[in-house]
């Protein structure tokens, strides 16, 4: 039951920020969306070091020296991964005129919502296999330190949600409830990526490292891809940068504290 509770936590907060399109009138400001985007990334980086990387180079201890090369291959293929979704999957960014990855003639709305489905399925990943490394019994991996990644990416996902709720609503004229449900759709692919992972855990249980390093090179692609070039663009980037600092710095102190 705590496992099946952690691994809907990170969809608990999209559907929480989603849920900000009742709340709020008009479209998140511009200098609170960087901020939010840059607290975001600050998070899924400082995740994927303390919660992912480190971890996946204490598990390949007995190879000495050479302990490095799950965690390092296993990084490149994360981001060739998502690099491979990003180049043919099409979706389409809220500021952005054209969309990307294969044409085809889906609305704009449905690939508004794939850009932000697939930053999250690496995080979706990192949770699962996180949980299954716990699940395993590895002792580089406890349940607080799980649960510490799983909070933490819900605490990144609430702005999130909120950042794809409520332009839908002020840009595409949707109504609020279906602009929540998009919003908090975009978040379900991360209970599924997780659930999938755990359902092979026992097959995937040999190759831990390289999996959490996989996860942790998928999202740091979003991060360098996505995230943060959204998080300076135009006026006042020092705001996304600052917000990068406190997530980062919000991400260390639960992986150390709870772990």
């Amino acid at each position: 039951m705590s496992v099946f509770f952690g691994v809907m936590i990170p969809f608990i907060g999209t559907s929480l920020g989603a849920a900000s399109v009742f709340l709020l009138k008009n479209d998140i400001r511009d200098g609170i969306q960087k901020a939010l985007l840059g607290f975001a990334s600050g998070i899924m980086v400082a995740a994927s070091v303390w919660s992912l990387l480190i971890p996946a180079m204490d598990m390949s201890g007995a190879m000495g020296r050479l302990k490095f090369i799950p965690a390092v291959s296993g990084f490149l293929v994360g981001v060739g991964f998502i690099l491979a979704l990003d180049t043919f999957v099409p979706h389409q960014h809220l500021d952005s005129e054209e969309a990307e990855g294969v044409k085809k003639g889906w609305s704009r709305t449905v690939k508004l919502v794939l850009a932000v489905t697939l930053h999250n399925i690496p995080e979706g990943m990192a949770v699962g296999v996180v949980f299954a490394g716990m699940i395993a019994d590895r002792a580089e991996i406890t349940m607080a330190g799980a649960f510490a990644l799983s909070i933490g990416i819900a605490v990144q996902n609430f702005p999130e949600g909120a950042i794809v709720s409520m332009p839908l609503r002020s840009e595409e004229n949707m109504s609020r409830g279906r602009a929540f449900l998009y919003g908090a759709a975009s978040g379900a692919v991360e209970p599924v990526a997780a659930g999938i992972t755990l359902v092979l855990k026992d097959v995937l249980a040999r190759v831990l490292p390289f999996l959490l390093a996989f996860a942790a090179g998928a999202m740091i692609y979003v991060v360098v891809e996505e995230l943060i070039p959204e998080a300076n663009e135009g006026k006042h980037s020092n705001i996304g940068t600052v917000g990068v600092a406190v997530g980062f710095s919000v991400m260390m102190i639960l992986d150390v504290a709870l772990g």
